[in-house]
Formats: C-alpha cells, sequence, structure tokens
C-alpha cells in the first residue's frame, strides 16, 4: 500500500506522521498519480500550525507536485497512462501515489525535469502574477523583493530582472545576499545588520518604490508601507514571520494614498484556461533559460517533519524538494 506523510491534529512538525494511505480509484474525469517529486511550501507549515483552515483531520499535506499518469478515470481524454504531470495547488501532495481531477494537472515539457516542475508549480505560478497581473512590470521600475533568497523570491528576481527591473532584494546573511545578486538582485539588503526602510530610501534618491513583494508579513509589513513611493502597492503575500496584526487603514492615506492587496494563486488559476495560460508563461521563462531553477535542497518525502523544522528555522535556500 502506499505512504502518505499525515496529521491527525495541528501543531508543530512533530503532528506530521508517515503511514500507509489508500488513494483509492479515480472517477470520472479523475486520474491517479505516482508522485516522484513534491514541493515544499511555506503554505504547508500554515495548514500544518493550525494558521490557515484545514479540510478536516486526518489530512494530507502538500499544494503541488510532479508524477506520472498511473490510470485514467472515465472521460479523460488529454492524459494517458504515462504521461508526466504536474499541478500548483491541490492539497494531498505528501503522497506516494493520488487522486486528482484531470483538469487540475498540466503535463510538463519535455525541458522541465520533474524536480524542476514540482520546485517552481506553485512558487513559479505565483511569480508569474505577481509580475504579470498583480503589478504587472512594464521594463522600467525599480522593486522590493523580500526574502529574495527563498523559493518564490529567487524565481520572481530573475522574472524581474528578465523583464527589465532592477530589484532590491531582503536577506537574512551574506551568504543569501550572493545568492539573490546571483539570481537578478541588483541591490542586497542584510535585514538582521541594516534598516531595510533607510537602505531603500537610500537607493532610490528619496523617492521609494512603486511595489513592495512582500511574503514575509509582521516583521517587514509597516516597513514596507514606509518603502512605497506616493500611490505605490503593498503586496502582501505570505505570512513567514507571521501573520500582519491589524492596522489603521488611515495609514495608507497619511503614508501616500498608497494600495495594499493580500492576493493568493487560488483566485488566478480558478479555469482551465488560466492554469495553462499559467503555465505555459512559467514553462516558457523556464525551458528559454531567463528563468533558471535551482533545488538547492531534498529530502526524502519521509523525512518532511525535519524539512518543516529547516524551512521554518530559515535554514533553507531556493527551492525544497521533497523525493518520493
Amino acid at each position: 500500500m502506499p505512504k502518505a506523510i499525515r496529521m491527525h491534529q495541528t501543531g508543530g512538525p512533530e503532528v506530521l506522521v508517515w503511514e500507509d494511505y489508500d488513494p483509492g480509484q479515480p472517477g470520472k474525469g479523475e486520474v491517479r498519480l505516482r508522485h516522484t517529486a513534491v514541493g515544499l511550501n511555506y503554505i504547508d507549515t500554515y495548514v500544518r500550525s493550525g494558521l490557515y483552515p484545514n479540510a478536516g483531520l486526518p489530512l494530507v499535506l502538500g499544494m503541488e507536485a510532479a508524477g506520472v499518469v498511473e490510470e485514467t478515470g472515465d472521460g479523460v481524454t488529454d492524459l494517458r497512462v504515462g504521461d508526466r504531470v504536474a499541478y500548483p495547488s491541490s492539497i494531498g501532495a505528501y503522497s506516494e501515489a493520488r487522486v486528482i481531477p484531470a483538469d487540475k494537472v498540466v503535463k510538463i515539457p519535455d525541458a522541465i525535469s520533474d524536480q524542476q516542475a514540482a520546485a517552481i508549480m506553485l512558487k513559479g505560478m505565483t511569480v508569474q502574477y505577481l509580475v504579470r497581473r498583480t503589478f504587472p512590470l512594464q521594463g522600467s521600475e525599480t522593486i522590493l523583493v523580500h526574502a529574495a533568497a527563498g523559493g518564490v523570491g529567487l524565481i520572481l528576481c530573475q522574472w524581474a530582472k528578465h523583464l527589465g527591473a532592477t530589484v532590491i532584494g531582503t536577506v537574512g546573511n551574506d551568504e543569501k545576499a550572493a545568492l539573490a545578486k546571483a539570481n537578478g538582485c541588483t541591490h542586497t539588503i542584510v535585514y538582521t545588520r541594516e534598516n531595510f526602510t533607510e537602505r531603500v530610501r537610500e537607493i532610490t534618491g528619496g523617492a521609494g518604490v512603486p511595489v513592495v513583494y512582500d511574503s514575509a508579513g509582521k516583521d517587514t509589513f509597516i516597513g514596507s508601507l514606509d518603502c512605497l513611493r506616493p500611490r505605490g502597492l503593498m503586496v502582501s503575500f505570505g505570512n513567514a514571520s507571521g501573520p500582519v496584526p491589524p492596522f489603521a487603514i488611515a495609514q495608507l492615506a497619511s503614508k501616500g494614498s498608497l494600495f495594499l492587496t493580500r492576493p493568493v494563486l487560488m483566485h488566478h488559476i480558478a479555469t482551465r484556461a488560466d492554469l495553462v495560460s499559467t503555465a505555459d508563461d512559467l514553462f516558457g521563462v523556464v525551458s528559454s533559460g531567463a528563468v533558471k531553477i535551482s533545488v538547492n535542497q531534498t529530502y526524502p518525502l519521509s523525512e518532511a517533519a525535519q524539512a518543516h523544522r529547516d524551512l521554518e528555522a530559515r535554514k533553507t535556500t531556493g527551492s525544497t524538494v521533497l523525493l518520493v
């Protein structure tokens, strides 16, 4: 019988249990996958801890993975047994096998490996909507990216540079600063010893930036607002340092008639057409080499708890993949 990482209660990494799991057989419009690689994401820790609501316990964690079609259900015509596929946002990925609606997966191009696909589906599609739709980069902007050496950050910095933007990135240490610079950052700020708000103002000659892409949350939120130029956009898309506490909306006025948004991927790929077009755009920049994907850490799927510990301790850089 296949195995999976399941949680029977919310809490720390210790609640993740490696146990037998029967994914069942595919019904109409579904496929059964044999996973080969599973992406690790901060959202997994939010669901595990209870910060984000879950769909009911026990629960198989994980939002993105790559694998091979093992069986197709009735009505599935565009996928065949043996096809390499991946998906970005469907909980249940921490498993050796699963059943999933066929319209939630996309075929992986030959130029992209399973590990790369598992590393980019959620993170890369997130970057796609951030730079193409939330604040469409035109090529002349100077922007601020928090956690620039993280999984989303490294993709975002490369894609933004590819589109012509000048990227300021915050990182936790000099090693991560070097990594961010090698992946598209023009300016890096080590936030553990520098005031990032002051440095952004220095770099921009006091003007501020038109957009901040912030996946950190609590620790950077107010400082990020102070980095924006008048009518700038604060894009808060994660909570790595904790959820943003309540704040007075009037601050947006006093700081320059600022805009604030809290986007999530699921609303950008809600239709099959949106999923496919987003994947095509992402696969295109990766296949061309404009965005390079490095899987910097791998763990056996059975050791997902340790992967969570390392992610939350900020010991990882770039993308992490759980191998099946």
